[in-house]
């Protein structure tokens, strides 16, 4: 590991494939877009905590779904808007390695957070009578630090393996951020401990969550169709609406970039996907449950009344 930072001691990263009179426009997009992001999951952990309504399974989930995306946009968004600005793409080893650490890491999160939340829904639509006793304050408090824990082992885990590396002279990044796969490509060194780790540390992170979020909707719509109702398929559209669409956004963005890469050729798809899981999708999320849900347009309703009669 000396060897390797006395060898390679910062990176470059190239950034957005963006003309150079597009900076400042882009620069003022990402910057509203991060705002956004940071003041619209930062309102709605602000509700569920003020709001006892809001005290409840579902949402205790959605204040840490919400907690993440704010962490998960800052791993890189703050980085990249600096570099734009100053025109500086250089990034030091050490703080590469963090990024990638914590990118890895809150990306998990946001996996293992979407498959416990698609259980609650499955226990709340299937299982309705036995919610409380099932949904059980305990259990909340285990799924979500157990999530934190296997995301914590997940990255330590690809970090370590990283560090064993020695880089070549090339310590050009064609992305960004410090991206594990574009790491690799600039490695000499034999990364098939590297490829294990993704093949198995790192799929159990997407598969297992994903697995969970697929039965869980089997079982809602085997539920729903037993006794099909108007009613009913209001109800489940209205509980697992949000949730869905969170789901599709994050994972297709997923899909498109690791499961259908693009060629070594073209890096500008895999950009683009990732500005999507990185900048689009926690920034929607706040408008997705927000608009979608009427407790939580409720709960903002009660907040701003408040703040008006403490106003007068």
């Amino acid at each position: 590991m000396r060897e390797n930072q006395s060898s390679v001691s910062e990176f470059l990263l190239l950034g957005l494939p963006i003309r150079p009179e597009q900076q400042g426009l882009f620069f003022a997009l990402f910057l509203g877009m991060y705002l956004t992001t940071v003041l619209g999951n930062l309102l709605i952990i602000l509700l569920i905590r003020l709001d006892s309504r809001l005290h409840t399974p579902m949402y205790f989930f959605l204040s840490h779904l919400a907690l993440t995306d704010v962490s998960f946009s800052s791993v890189t968004v703050p980085k990249m808007l600096v570099n734009m600005h100053t025109q500086d793409q250089s990034i030091l080893y050490a703080g590469c390695v963090t990024q990638m650490y914590f990118f890895i890491f809150f990306g998990c999160i946001d996996n293992l957070l979407l498959g416990v939340m698609a259980y609650d829904r499955y226990v709340a639509i299937c299982h309705p009578l036995h919610y409380t006793t099932i949904m059980r304050e305990n259990l909340c408090i285990s799924l979500v630090a157990g999530s934190w824990l296997f995301s914590c082992s997940s990255a330590m885990s690809h970090t370590l393996s990283l560090v064993r590396l020695s880089f070549c002279a090339d310590n050009t990044i064609p992305h960004f951020f410090c991206d594990l796969a574009a790491l690799l490509k600039l490695s000499c060194s034999d990364t098939s401990i590297n490829e294990l780790v993704i093949f198995t540390v790192g799929a159990l992170g997407i598969i297992i969550p994903l697995v969970g979020i697929l039965v869980s909707y089997v079982r809602i719509g085997i539920s729903i169709l037993r006794v099909p109702s108007a009613k009913g398929i209001c109800k489940a559209l209205s509980t697992c609406g949000s949730h869905l669409s969170v789901v599709f956004l994050f994972y297709g963005t997923i899909m498109v970039l690791y499961i259908f890469p693009s060629s070594n050729n073209s890096n500008d798809k895999d950009i683009i996907a990732s500005v999507m899981y990185t900048v689009v999708t926690p920034m929607l999320n706040p408008f997705i449950y927000s608009l979608r849900n009427r407790d939580m347009k409720g709960a903002l309703g009660r907040l701003l009344r408040r703040d008006t009669l403490f106003s007068k």
